[in-house]
């Protein structure tokens, strides 16, 4: 499943879990899209519970809405990526460091108080982030 909430006005929060097909995978990108088109230097936690490839058919339709998902990065300043599996998290921080504008964070999915006091621009020295 993919779940995109907006708990704030210049926030959206989405979790991943299972195996998306094209349908799920169709309709968490509209809604992800219809949540995130009035945000501006917005935030955003992604909570990756369990991952699975996608099916071919999930993969097609995200390959079509490329240039959506290219414009839906520029609403967004940070990105709070909680997982447990360690390459999902080094893909996170590598993806981060390709796209401007947009910093990426990694944390454990127990560590939702530093990635919220992340996203908050709090920084929290007792508060490891999760080496990579």
């Amino acid at each position: 499943m993919l779940i995109v909430r907006k708990p704030s006005a210049n926030r959206l929060d989405i979790e991943l879990s299972a195996v998306l097909d094209a349908d799920m995978m169709a309709a968490g990108l509209d809604d992800l899209f219809d949540k995130s088109k009035d945000i501006g230097g917005g935030v955003m936690m992604y909570r990756i519970l369990s991952f699975s490839m996608p099916t071919g058919g999930a993969l097609a339709v995200e390959m079509m809405r490329l240039p959506q998902l290219f414009d839906l990065i520029g609403h967004f300043d940070r990105c709070a990526v909680l997982s447990d599996i360690a390459w999902i998290r080094t893909a996170a921080e590598v993806e981060g460091a390709l796209i401007p504008g947009l910093q990426i964070k990694t944390f454990d999915l127990e560590n939702v108080a530093a990635a919220e006091n992340w996203l908050a621009n709090i920084e929290d020295d007792d508060e490891p982030n999760v080496p990579v």
